[in-house]
């Protein structure tokens, strides 16, 4: 904890703004990728202190926002099913599918459980042999080895009656369909610390490369925030466009080695369906063949499913970048945390629950 607190310490994060301020001479857009970057940009108050010249978009780095309709509605049908006990991490609960959420589903009887770990549900599935146990497996790099080895796991204690519904993305795809959409907007990357931590930066001078983007990896705290940003900032003033760490003391170039080998083992790269976005080429990891087996939608019959999205949500939009969550007609009206209509209202790393839970707050004290 107190290691921690000296990058939270008010009076660094203020000189590193200052430098930003003395550095910046031109307007600039950059993206924080990350979807707890964004919230903990939000609770600092960074985004304030800025100035004016810097403008900050929210990326497609939250994974609950990111999950297909689709993917939502064939796991709504599986843990519908009386033989299966559907495990899920609790800000999938809420997530909207087409026509109701997990939370509805266990309301109404299905046995839907809350773990903390796959490795929880596979202990489930060892526990109830009788029972179907399947994990909601969503994420980017970061979650991807834990699921990994619930797979590993549960085939060396032969159990036949645990499965993965898989909805992995990854960083790098995202990035590339963003610049080059013929509408982006953003000049430069945040990228997310806790991601190159598994997987390294050496997938991203190629990106840098390509698009004439400089990308700053950066961690979670006020002044990993604000640094990242000053050494972007410097990059863009400079007109150069290179991949840095600002996230040393937990990152390497070449990530966990390990996990990298195991996550090749067990996964192998599919298109994925990004909600709002559409589908990316190559884009998530699927099961590769050795564990095809331990595939729920390979398990369970859900047949074509036909998805419904609300007209009035703008998910799409905000996970690109292209527009702020107070920029939806429905925002903090007909979409709240207690009635979202899209994925990033009711995440925990959603951009428009940061903008309902601390934007709010900070314009009532202002008027007060």
């Amino acid at each position: 904890m107190e290691f921690s607190q000296a990058f939270r310490n008010g009076d660094l994060v203020q000189r590193v703004i200052a430098e930003i301020r003395r550095t910046v001479t031109r307007d600039w857009v950059i993206m924080e990728i990350c979807g707890g970057q964004t919230h903990a940009i939000l609770q600092s108050g960074l985004d304030q202190l800025l100035p004016r010249q810097i403008e900050l978009v929210h990326g497609p780095g939250c994974p609950v926002c990111v999950t297909s309709l689709e993917l939502i509605d064939k796991g709504l049908a599986i843990a519908s099913r009386p033989e299966v006990i559907f495990c899920s991490f609790g800000d999938m609960l809420r997530v909207p599918g087409s026509n109701q959420d997990l939370f509805s589903i266990k309301a109404a009887g299905a046995q839907v459980r809350v773990v903390y770990s796959p490795l929880d549900a596979v202990k489930i599935a060892q526990q109830n042999p009788d029972k179907q146990v399947v994990f909601f497996a969503i994420g980017f790099e970061t979650t991807a080895p834990a699921n990994a080895a619930s797979v590993l796991q549960a085939k060396a204690m032969g159990l036949k009656n645990y499965s993965l519904l898989v909805s992995h993305v990854c960083v790098p795809p995202a990035m590339h369909a963003i610049l080059g959409s013929p509408d982006n907007r953003v000049q430069g990357f945040l990228a997310a610390g806790h991601v190159c931590a598994v997987m390294g930066y050496w997938e991203y001078p190629p990106i840098a490369d390509q698009y004439g983007v400089p990308i700053v990896v950066t961690g979670f705290e006020p002044l990993d925030l604000a640094q990242g940003i000053l050494m972007t900032v410097r990059q863009l003033e400079k007109g150069t466009h290179e991949v840095e760490n600002a996230y040393s003391r937990v990152v390497t170039r070449e990530g966990n080695q390990a996990a990298q080998a195991m996550l090749r083992r067990v996964f192998q790269p599919v298109d994925r369906n990004w909600r709002g976005i559409g589908t990316i080429p190559m884009s998530g990891w699927g099961l590769t063949p050795e564990f095809a087996g331990f595939d729920a939608e390979n398990r369970f019959d859900v047949g074509h499913i036909q998805t419904q999205e609300s007209p009035l949500c703008i998910a799409g939009e905000i996970l690109r970048g292209l527009k702020k969550p107070h920029e939806c007609s429905a925002f903090g009206t007909l979409c709240t945390p207690d009635n979202p209509l899209g994925a990033p209202m009711v995440s925990s790393e959603g951009a428009c629950s940061a903008y309902f839970r601390y934007h709010r707050q900070m314009e009532s004290v202002a008027k007060k």
